[in-house]
């Protein structure tokens, strides 16, 4: 069985300074002191997350998406965000905006309460899918935990426990869009390229450092061999 381990997380920007500045702020993390590479960190590796230069601007739905905490929706505005779906007229735990280049992302409101809003915030990836339970099933066997069916007050696949810490979880949602564009989200994991092939991934292109595959429903994923390999 293949297995993995996270890594990091990684964005896509036209503009790397600004999203770097504003994913920074929105998530809790600082920006590094580099101009090559730039990239956020935290309190762990695992926390880093890589902003990369395309000159593919945003122009459809992101089939991932970042779920933050926060404690106003007007914090994150002032910040540079923008409203799409206020929580208040869709009736959702949640107010869907769109970052300065328009990635959409969804907003909890925790208060202003002491201790309501972590130092970290960003605690979920939401994944839209063909057969979100086939992909969840397919990621978690890949991570060596199990994917849940979450039914109360929706209907998607969860998985907790195996990115930056155990608040943050995978989730994967069915919509009726198909995948028409490379994805501006993607994470990275440590594994074996060969049995991520023999799983159902498919193979892209190779880097100098890792190796570039699909997971089964075409999601781009980075491979970093372990140390030992």
């Amino acid at each position: 069985m293949s297995r993995v381990v996270w890594q990091d997380l990684c964005l896509d920007a036209v503009d790397v300074d600004a999203q770097s500045r504003f994913w920074a702020a929105v998530t809790g993390l600082e920006v590094a002191d580099t101009v090559e590479h730039r990239h956020l960190t935290g309190l762990t590796p695992r926390h880093t997350i890589w902003v990369n230069a395309v000159d593919r601007p945003h122009t459809v739905k992101n089939r991932l998406h970042l779920d933050v905490d926060c404690a106003s929706v007007a914090d994150v505005v002032a910040l540079g965000a923008t409203v799409l779906a206020p929580s208040s007229e869709t009736g959702l735990g949640w107010t869907v905006m769109a970052d300065p280049e328009g990635n959409e992302f969804c907003a909890f409101e925790r208060g202003d309460g002491e201790g309501a809003v972590p130092a970290y915030r960003l605690h979920g990836i939401g994944v839209d899918c063909v057969d979100a339970g086939a992909l969840a099933r397919w990621w978690a066997e890949r991570f060596g935990v199990e994917a849940v069916h979450e039914t109360e007050g929706g209907d998607w696949w969860s998985i907790a426990g195996v990115a930056v810490d155990d608040r943050m979880t995978l989730d994967f949602n069915d919509v009726p869009e198909p995948r028409t564009v490379p994805n501006r989200v993607h994470w990275d994991v440590v594994g074996l390229v060969d049995e991520l092939l023999a799983a159902g991934a498919t193979h892209l292109w190779d880097q100098p450092g890792w190796t570039v595959l699909a997971d089964p429903e075409g999601n781009e994923f980075c491979v970093f061999a372990p140390r030992d390999a």
